[in-house]
């Protein structure tokens, strides 16, 4: 049995046929957890609602890339999490299950609260060694603790730089703008890395992006790299649907322009998190993160046909 074609089981250590997944070179994953938010709870809900939004992407083709991911694409439906106070416990449930998915599939993982990115980075650590993090967010992400937690979902960047699972000087976080002590702000830069705030990147869009972009593909090269993405990053105009909104951020454009120059960068997987559609207006924010993972997969399968023989230019 192709392995791949599975999805871990709650309360076992069986796995459930999906049969959508067989031989498929990208795969959707929901990681229905929202147990570590600070603010605003709801995100477990964001993988389905994405899911709905991702329905009017169906029917034809990149208008850039020229291509459609859905002849390539399975869906692992959700994971399967403990309803568990711990949030080791639950890490170690997706840790678990997502590397079983990443050892045969590139990835989009369907978040959830950002805690979960810190389980996907030691996942992908595992296979493809110290990772480049390219962080898209409204926030650092960088807390020593959540209001007396060790752990939560504004801590998984320092913890994941701490524990190894990416390079510092590789790592470049998009679109902060949030308030914050400035250890926790510019930890980042501090160990060596890029920081583009939202406040710099103001008034830039499409050719005036380029210097940004350039000096992003600069600096990650092609070392693996994970691509997280939270949807608060984006302004709540844009995106109103999530957790902890900041007014100021990215509009749709600049987002769409930056992931679209980025698909030269060795992306080895991602993730879309922080979506709570309860908080949510005519579905601006599930229609955003759909079709951002869409232009995501879009732009990493254009450039895997690229390489084939029996692809016509």
């Amino acid at each position: 049995m192709d392995i791949g074609q599975f999805a871990y089981a709650n309360n076992s250590n069986r796995f459930l046929a999906v049969p959508e997944l067989a031989g498929q070179p990208y795969a959707v994953v929901g990681v229905p957890f929202d147990g570590a938010v600070t603010h605003r709870p709801g995100a477990r809900f964001g993988p389905q609602e994405i899911r709905r939004a991702s329905l009017m992407l169906c029917d034809g083709l990149h208008p850039l890339f020229d291509v459609s991911p859905i002849d390539y694409l399975g869906d692992a439906l959700d994971m399967r999490l403990p309803n568990a106070s711990s949030l080791t416990a639950v890490r170690e449930q997706i840790q678990a299950q997502a590397a079983v998915l990443m050892a045969q599939h590139h990835c989009v993982f369907l978040g959830g609260d950002h805690s979960v990115t810190l389980a996907l980075l030691r996942a992908a650590r595992a296979q493809h060694g110290e990772l480049a993090l390219l962080h898209f967010d409204a926030h650092c992400d960088t807390w020593q603790d959540h209001f007396g937690e060790p752990s939560g979902h504004g801590t998984w960047t320092r913890e994941a730089i701490g524990e190894g699972l990416v390079s510092p000087l590789h790592t470049v976080q998009i679109g902060l703008r949030s308030s914050g002590e400035r250890a926790a702000r510019e930890y980042v830069q501090d160990q060596g890395g890029l920081i583009f705030t939202a406040r710099q990147l103001r008034g830039l869009d499409g050719n005036a992006l380029q210097p940004v972009i350039a000096r992003i593909l600069q600096r990650i090269g092609q070392r693996p790299c994970y691509l997280t993405l939270d949807i608060d990053c984006l302004d709540p105009a844009f995106a109103p649907g999530t957790g902890t909104p900041e007014p100021g951020g990215l509009s749709s454009s600049q987002m769409l322009t930056l992931l679209e120059e980025l698909v030269p960068l060795n992306l080895i997987g991602m993730d879309c998190v922080e979506v709570a559609p309860a908080y949510d207006h005519a579905e601006l924010t599930s229609n955003a993160a759909a079709t951002l993972v869409w232009t995501y997969l879009c732009g990493q399968l254009a450039k895997h046909l690229k390489g084939r023989p029996d692809h016509a230019a």
